[in-house]
């Protein structure tokens, strides 16, 4: 987190089960700087881990929202443990939580703790054609995606501003028309596999190519990688993704940096 400098950090690009489990890739999760406002998206497994071992370190008192996309626990693992740490141990009532119902809900498998809810200075829950505000931030969750538990891509943009800044196409399985919901500058796409596997609600590398050609982004990221992606090299999909599609695209790696201009 650099003061006045907008960008995206990704401490870590894990997608899917085995590839957090193995720890290949970090499935700590991503921070989005932008006009003076720190968020959190998607705090797997390690991210606390990640904060204290960069270099420099990073400070989770300075993070004003952590946004859960949906709770399956390699986007949601450690949120419990980063709400205490952006709260400054629970001794400053603060941030928000941006989340599906289901992640907070006392029915079923929540992942947020009552005792967590406790410490933030408020939560707000995600729906199809939702807005929030956060900071200097507006926030839109414009359509539920199709995965296992009620799950939202993130249009992001600097209050009064027209256009969407940054874009987050994350777990989903392919569905006609998703490309029209995320119309971002930048556009960041969770690809977990290289290939489409039925009955696996992911993207694959052609749903990510159909999306990008539609969409035409300035740039756009591959991250959330699962196994197949890793044997067949992300930086090469992305080379020849760029060569195919005449956009700029780039596999994120664990602790890259992305300026937002």
């Amino acid at each position: 987190m650099t003061a006045n400098k907008d960008e995206l950090k990704f401490l870590g690009t894990a997608g899917a089960r085995f590839v957090m489990i193995t720890q290949l890739r970090s499935s700590a999760g991503t921070i989005l700087c932008m006009s003076g406002t720190n968020v959190l998206i998607d705090p797997g497994p390690g991210t606390l881990v990640k904060f204290a071992s960069s270099r420099p370190k990073l400070n989770p008192a300075k993070l004003h929202a952590i946004i859960l996309s949906h709770k399956h626990l390699d986007h949601s693992n450690d949120v419990n443990v980063m709400i205490e740490a952006m709260t400054s141990g629970g001794f400053k009532h603060r941030g928000v939580l941006l989340c599906p119902q289901d992640a907070i809900t006392n029915e079923g498998d929540a992942v947020v703790l009552n005792y967590s809810k406790g410490l933030l200075k408020r939560i707000e829950v995600m729906k199809e054609g939702g807005v929030h505000h956060i900071g200097k931030l507006e926030i839109s969750t414009p359509k539920r995606h199709v995965h296992g538990v009620e799950t939202y891509g993130l249009n992001i943009k600097v209050r009064g501003e027209t256009k969407t800044r940054i874009s987050f196409i994350v777990d989903t399985l392919y569905f006609e028309g998703l490309e029209h919901y995320y119309d971002g500058d930048v556009l960041v796409l969770n690809v977990a596999m290289y290939k489409r596997r039925a009955g696996v609600d992911h993207l694959c590398v052609d749903d990510a190519k159909r999306i990008i050609t539609a969409n035409r982004p300035q740039v756009a990221i591959l991250t959330h990688f699962g196994m197949t992606m890793l044997k067949n090299k992300p930086w090469v999909i992305a080379q020849r993704m760029t060569e195919e599609t005449g956009v700029h695209v780039i596999a994120a790696r664990d602790g890259m940096k992305f300026d937002l201009l």
